[in-house]
């Protein structure tokens, strides 16, 4: 239900872009961003591109995915949170499978340095599988690591990746801006449900089931002996 939402609202931005605001100049603007960045390609900038579109695509996403998952549960014990990355990555796949169906637009007029792309230009699906598991990855570490310097350093590094892989997609002439918006949002939206539902976090908590293999173990436990100290 929660999923079908999140497909109607990328499905209806999508149909706006297309067919009530393509020809508006404010939306047609945003051509101007692809065409800057392939006048002002170089063989370095094709390179760090070429490694930035790679780590959101669909074998280097399944294999972080698998390496990532494998770990938490060995690290941590616990299934729960390698199943909130596999529903956020699954959730936000199963959306831009749907709505690129049904969503037919353009790639950018420039010149593409990817050829044989197989789906419409909107939503950008690196992007979106970038957003919903290194800032899935990200939230993890914010929730459960206790060091502040590794919290912040692994943060910041794993945030910087779907900019990285958006940035990249840009520029190599795969996607407009508003694709690469709209897939954040994608992510975004499935990592906030994965979270409600899986991990009994955020907005969507509710929708969780109540038990307590979600709760936060930097929380310090009441001990008999501190309980009957007060």
């Amino acid at each position: 239900m929660l999923l079908a939402l999140d497909y109607l609202l990328l499905l209806g931005i999508g149909l706006l872009l297309t067919k009530v605001f393509e020809h508006d100049s404010w939306l047609t603007a945003e051509n101007h961003v692809n065409t800057d960045l392939a006048h002002h390609r170089s063989a370095s900038g094709n390179d760090i591109s070429y490694v930035g579109s790679g780590l959101g695509n669909t074998a280097a996403i399944i294999g972080a995915l698998a390496v990532v998952a494998i770990v938490l549960v060995i690290v941590m014990r616990k299934w729960r949170p390698s199943i909130f990355l596999v529903v956020a990555v699954a959730g936000q796949a199963l959306v831009f499978f749907l709505v690129q169906l049904a969503v037919k637009r353009p790639r950018p007029h420039v010149h593409r340095l990817d050829s044989g792309i197989p789906t419409s230009s909107y939503p950008s699906g690196h992007t979106g599988a970038a957003t919903a598991l290194f800032v899935g990855s990200a939230l993890l570490i914010a929730w459960y690591v206790r060091r502040r310097w590794i919290r912040t350093v692994s943060i910041v590094v794993l945030v910087a990746v779907p900019l990285l892989v958006a940035v990249s997609r840009l520029y190599r002439g795969a996607h407009h801006p508003t694709d690469v918006l709209a897939a954040y949002l994608n992510g975004s939206i499935t990592l906030l449900i994965a979270a409600g539902v899986i991990l009994s976090r955020g907005p969507l908590a509710r929708f969780a089931p109540e038990d307590g293999d979600a709760r936060d173990p930097q929380e310090a436990p009441v001990t008999a002996g501190a309980a009957g100290s007060r």
